[in-house]
């Protein structure tokens, strides 16, 4: 029963993959980034509101470094993803997220200086050469040439945050809870979206853009979270990360039946190397 919390985490970010893909045409990205925010810290301060206040002094001393999360996880990560969106697939972005368990080991290999293992190279490579694929839609030549969807570089760029604004919050080990630094981060985050949305042209919330909006307010921003961290909590960290693997088949599957996402063999070629790639990375060196 416990493999539920990280298999339900996983289901919704998969939803708001797809749900990122439809916004494209539904609404400005600064302003469902911006709006999705909002609606989930109006949610969360009835609950939490009163404990951050009370740790105010807390959150002085700590406030650089929550504030850069805020900007990393909640501003650049999710704001890039709707950028993204207007030029690139939800397959693709569905491939390029399942490599965030991957960065994020790198890249905390990198912030305690040790050594990364030759199968963690390695699965970088192979999943490197995966995105490489999907991202040039079968034909390496198009590197050379141009030819990539400027989205999934976009794409590349707000994993990377997410996966630095992961490291960052478990080293920094901040003296608040879960979600007291989650609601924190997201009033950061709310801060440093509202200038591109006061500047991005006028995008009102809309019959047709409520349900996404709700979606990424509740669902995936409050829901995901709370269900990865119980899972965290009672399978481990590892053992959970191993769920991601599965992002990129569900949205492949998702955006084939609810968008009309055509599936093409570099799909698979692609998804097939980056999933290799992660699998090789989560080995462990044999003990003699």
């Amino acid at each position: 029963m416990n493999t539920l919390f990280p298999l339900l985490a996983v289901c919704i970010w998969t939803g708001n993959t797809l749900v990122t893909k439809s916004a494209a045409t539904a609404i400005a990205p600064a302003a469902i980034a911006f709006y999705r925010w909002v609606l989930a810290g109006a949610i969360l301060t009835p609950f939490v509101a009163r404990a951050v206040w009370r740790k105010r002094a807390v959150v002085a001393r700590h406030w650089p470094k929550l504030a850069l999360l805020g900007a990393l996880g909640m501003a650049t990560y999710q704001g890039l993803a709707y950028e993204a969106a207007r030029t690139t697939t939800a397959i693709n972005m569905g491939v390029i997220v399942a490599t965030m368990p991957l960065m994020s080991a790198l890249l905390a290999a990198l912030a305690v200086r040790e050594r990364p293992t030759r199968a963690t190279i390695g699965g970088a490579l192979l999943s490197l050469a995966g995105v490489i694929v999907l991202a040039a839609q079968g034909a390496p030549g198009r590197l050379l040439h141009g030819g990539l969807h400027p989205g999934d570089a976009l794409m590349v760029v707000a994993v990377a945050s997410n996966a630095v604004y992961g490291v960052l919050l478990k080293r920094w080990a901040l003296p608040l809870s879960t979600w007291e630094q989650l609601y924190v981060q997201i009033g950061f985050g709310v801060l440093c979206l509202a200038p591109f949305w006061w500047c991005a042209p006028a995008a009102p919330v809309t019959a047709a853009n409520l349900p996404l909006v709700l979606y990424a307010g509740t669902a995936a921003s409050i829901g995901a979270p709370f269900c990865w961290m119980n899972g965290i909590k009672r399978i481990g960290p590892a053992r959970a990360a191993v769920f991601m693997n599965l992002l990129p088949l569900l949205v492949a599957l998702g955006a084939w039946g609810l968008l009309g996402e055509r599936l093409h063999g570099y799909h698979a070629a692609g998804g097939a190397l980056v999933l290799a790639g992660l699998l090789w990375s989560q080995r462990r060196p044999r003990l003699h």
